[in-house]
């Protein structure tokens, strides 16, 4: 917009054509009658409106509109005005403006030339907006923690935006640039009455395709619009695009509008992009500088590998300067070896020597066995006489007293018993022998028929015939399955081994069967008392 300088020339009514009443305009002639129109009639106005889309030109120059319920205004503030206003022109400001109405031929509209601005109050727009925000703040739909982190090379991106704007080529392009993947459109209107339910809607869809399906389900979802004023931007602060973004399952960018646009999707979303080019730069690495990094780790890797290795050698190198010469150690102790082997042949020899010559001189001073008889013989010899003078005394001395109470009494009965003791005495002996022998026999059969009995009663008996012992880690035996938890750490001993293993899942404990009653047993008769065996006399 430029503004028009008042040189025109005064207007003349053009002639009417013949065969009309009517005079010809031209359009630049129409256009100059009605800015001096209106200009004569709004010289000077007063305006009270919610500014919407300020844009400061790179020539000074404020360019915005003033908006109530019913109507739009466009307006201008020319650079020298702009350093004057004690207000700074931003979104959303309800203001009274104060110039005169113009108009630009160039464009068949009407404008505002503003003079002085004053600020009026909120607008409503943005006070429902703001209200709406803390309500929704209030139920934690903004709650930072709620926030899940976006994938860092994600396969499959889901990108809800108009399909023949230039936000999705401006998407498509970056993402390609950066590192192509595979991009899923769904096409909504980004403005207007269906834009908040098209928006909703396509989020919620991408949420619902099951993983592993005939359609890929999103990684990463995109929501892009281009920038525009409030009004066109309204679709995007709806309470159901926000709560649908709130809740989406998966991670979601916002990138709705340019850097200075906010709307209330940004808050709900994982991550708010400036610009849909942004989004595109945050949704995936730039490949080139993926590989650079992955060669840079190849070649640190590389290096600090050989450097390490090469640090080891010298440690290694430096280690082995300080020992000796193992070949020389390995002769000094063979040479000992050597020398320790002779040794213990000698000593071996002088040891056997040394016990030879012991077992002769106690051999030497061993009697012999005939003699060791021969004596035994004149002892015995000597105590049958003995004895037999002893018989002799008593049987005298019993007669004595025999022929005292009239009682005859002969020594031929005497003797008799003294042989038969004799011969059974000799009989004991053997007698003596043969049960002791055969109750070590006795014994040792019943040791090894325990022995039997306990090694079948052992559990390794039962362990090789293909069952297992469950210990716990303490080495306790598990005995019922009330004691194996979930996540317990247990031994399973084998035949030949043991086994680590983890109870998974709660056992199932089943009733055990009711014992059967127990036959009793008839009741054994007491054993009479054994006889004492009666000693036979020696006389």
């Amino acid at each position: 917009m430029t503004q028009d300088l008042d040189t025109t020339p005064p207007l003349i009514a053009p002639e009417p054509r013949p065969g009309s009443n009517l005079p010809e305009f031209t359009v630049g002639d129409l256009a100059r009658r009605l800015k001096r129109t209106i200009e004569d009639e709004f010289g000077f106005v007063r305006v009270r409106g919610e500014i919407s889309q300020p844009k400061k030109h790179s020539s000074g120059h404020c360019y915005l509109r003033l908006k109530d319920d019913t109507a739009v205004i466009e307006a201008v503030c020319w650079r020298g005005t702009v350093s004057k206003l004690a207000i700074r022109p931003e979104e959303g400001l309800e203001v009274i403006v104060t110039g005169r109405m113009t108009t630009y031929p160039g464009r068949s509209q009407y404008q505002l030339i503003i003079e002085s601005m004053e600020l009026a109050g909120e607008g409503a727009l943005l006070k429902m907006l703001e209200e709406r925000k803390r309500r929704l703040a209030a139920e934690g739909l903004f709650d930072a923690d709620r926030k899940k982190p976006i994938p860092f090379l994600p396969d499959v991106i889901g990108v809800i935006t108009s399909p023949t704007g230039a936000v999705i080529r401006d998407i498509l392009h970056r993402l390609h640039d950066r590192f192509p993947r595979r991009v899923l459109l769904w096409p909504v209107a980004v403005q207007g009455e269906r834009a908040a339910a098209e928006v909703t809607a396509a989020i919620e869809g991408f949420n619902r395709i099951q993983p592993g399906g005939r359609v890929p389900r999103p990684d990463l979802l995109i929501v892009a619009r281009g920038g525009g004023s409030l009004e066109d931007l309204m679709a995007f602060n709806e309470e159901n695009v926000v709560r649908a973004a709130a809740a989406s399952r998966i991670p979601l960018i916002s990138a709705v509008g340019h850097e200075t646009d906010t709307t209330l999707i940004d808050f709900a979303s994982d991550r708010r992009a400036p610009t849909p080019t942004a989004a595109a730069e945050m949704a995936v690495p730039v490949r080139a500088e993926l590989l650079a990094q992955v060669l840079d780790d190849e070649r640190r890797l590389l290096g600090c590998a050989n450097r390490l290795i090469a640090e080891r050698r010298t440690r290694v190198e430096g280690l082995a300067r300080g020992l000796g010469d193992p070949r020389a150690l390995l002769e000094g102790h063979a040479q000992r070896l050597d020398d320790r082997a002779e040794r213990l042949t000698l000593a071996a020899a002088t040891l056997l020597e040394r016990r030879r010559t012991r077992v002769g001189e106690l051999g030497a001073k061993l009697r012999h066995p005939r003699e060791k008889l021969m004596q035994a013989g004149e002892r015995l010899a000597s105590e049958s006489r003995a004895l037999d003078g002893a018989l002799r005394q008593a049987v005298m001395a019993a007669r004595g007293r025999y022929e005292r109470v009239g009682a005859r009494l002969t020594l031929s009965p005497v003797r008799i018993k003294v042989s038969e003791g004799g011969r059974r005495l000799e009989d004991l002996k053997p007698r003596l022998d043969r049960s002791y022998g055969k109750s070590v026999e006795d014994r040792g059969a019943k040791l090894n028929a325990i022995g039997q009995l306990l090694e079948s009663y052992s559990y390794k008996g039962v362990l090789a015939r293909g069952f297992a012992l469950v210990e716990a880690a303490d080495g306790k035996p598990l005995t019922s399955a009330a004691q194996a938890t979930p996540g317990l750490s247990v031994s399973l001993v084998f035949a030949d081994g043991k086994a680590a293993a983890t109870v998974d899942g709660a056992p199932k404990v089943e009733a055990a069967p009711a014992p059967k009653p127990r036959a009793e047993k008839p009741k054994a008769e007491p054993k009479k008392p054994a006889r004492a065996p009666v000693q036979g006399s020696l006389f």
